[in-house]
């Protein structure tokens, strides 16, 4: 079995990294506004009392990272220009992501709608993919939790901004998309203009690609890069465990309250809002300290511990109070995980030199793969020894306990990064 490729790059400046962070905070808000608000006013306009169209708009577009992330950063390994690998990707998801934001004030029907929002998940998507792709090729290891920490806190701090501008632009379509995606835009250029790039045309040409070959970009080899997998599968249980725990959260929570979902709304935005602030901990804390100590495995294995203690207490209350704590738990370990795995994830990164973004494309499946498949299996646990019109949900969220726990202890097995 061969090691993952490692490079070791210069430190970077405060520069890029401040530079990084306000990208990513950019992008984040051009992309998670319209999936916190705007969408949601968007659909009752154009189709009042059919809230379901929502859930069909955001698993339609759920799915265009799954088909394109590896495409989009094999092609970003394979480009040579005066402009970088990268560069060209983020500028060029930008332009789309904009576009999409217009498509989606204007749109006359709800087809028209969600053909906006899959052109957004496509074109922010292709940005964030370059922006990560630059910190595989550019981070030096001891620089990586720091920056996956601030990435994190950032995109956390961004859909909240981009809700309270929405607020006050809630009656005109056109701006309530445009704003934010100004400032995704904004956000991109300064990175593209200040951060720089080296010239990519000295590379060597990469192989032909073919369907055949291009169809195996999907893929990779677990015998030669099994850090990789282990990471992977790690990343996979935890946020398996993650989307069974939220994706009935205000029906749980109206279940253990003994009220209607329609009276949780409060209690719900009460738990997020605290919740945002020790996710944010959890980011910066185990992302600065797991550069400072030199250690990944041990974070991630505590972030899993953390999280399932949260789900477990969460599964086991029936006050308010107890909810409240399980649910920050829960908001603490998942921080911590997502600084600290991002960065062990560019730790063991295959090929970095040639492949990194084919690669990071197929890690993001580790994500997005839970959260299409969990909401499937959900409903087999809560019917789990229910009568009654009860549901199982104390079994739905020790299950979820365990998998973030198991996403940990997979991690432990890696051998290339302490």
């Amino acid at each position: 079995m061969s090691a993952p490729a490692v490079s070791f790059p210069p430190k970077v400046g405060p520069t890029y990294i401040s530079l990084m962070v306000l990208a990513q905070f950019g992008v984040f808000m051009a992309l998670t506004t319209p999936l916190a608000i705007s969408l949601s006013i968007r659909v009752a306009q154009l189709a009042p009392g059919q809230e379901q169209y929502l859930g069909y708009l955001t698993g339609v577009g759920a799915l265009v990272p799954l088909l394109t992330g590896p495409l989009m950063g094999t092609w970003s390994d394979r480009t040579r220009s005066h402009l970088g690998r990268r560069r060209p990707f983020i500028i060029g998801g930008a332009l789309v992501g904009v576009v999409s934001l217009i498509v989606m004030a204007l749109a006359p029907s709800i087809l028209v709608l969600g053909a906006g929002w899959v052109l957004a998940q496509f074109g922010w998507g292709s940005t964030l993919g370059g922006l990560l792709s630059s910190q595989a090729d550019r981070l030096p290891e001891e620089q990586r939790g720091k920056v996956a920490g601030l990435s994190g806190f950032a995109a956390l701090v961004a859909p909240v901004v981009g809700v309270i501008l929405a607020g006050t632009l809630s009656g005109n379509a056109l701006m309530l998309f445009l704003v934010p995606g100004a400032v995704g835009v904004l956000s991109v250029i300064l990175f593209v203009c200040l951060a720089g790039e080296a010239d990519s045309r000295h590379l060597p040409p990469a192989e032909p690609l073919t369907f055949g070959s291009l169809l195996l970009k999907y893929t990779w080899s677990v015998r030669r890069f099994p850090d990789f997998s282990l990471n992977w599968l790690g990343r996979f249980a935890f946020y398996f465990g993650l989307a069974l725990n939220t994706t009935f959260t205000a029906f749980f929570f109206a279940s253990r309250l003994g009220v209607g979902v329609d009276q949780v709304a409060g209690t719900i935005a009460a738990v997020a809002a605290l919740g945002v602030l020790a996710t944010a901990g959890g980011a910066l804390g185990g992302g600065f300290l797991s550069d400072r100590l030199r250690r990944r495995r041990v974070f991630v294995l505590a972030a899993g511990a953390v999280y399932a203690s949260g789900a477990t207490a969460m599964a086991l209350s029936a006050s308010v109070p107890l909810l409240f704590a399980g649910s920050l738990v829960c908001s603490l370990g998942l921080g911590m995980f997502s600084a600290v795995d991002q960065a062990l994830a560019l730790d063991v990164l295959p090929e970095r030199d040639t492949d990194a973004g084919r690669y990071l494309g197929v890690f993001g499946f580790a994500a997005s793969v839970p959260q299409s498949v969990a909401p499937f299996v959900a409903p087999v646990l809560l019917a789990v020894g229910a009568g009654g019109g009860e549901k199982n949900y104390t079994l739905l969220y020790l299950v979820a306990a365990a998998c973030t726990l198991l996403g940990g202890l997979v991690v432990l097995r890696i051998k290339s990064v302490r």
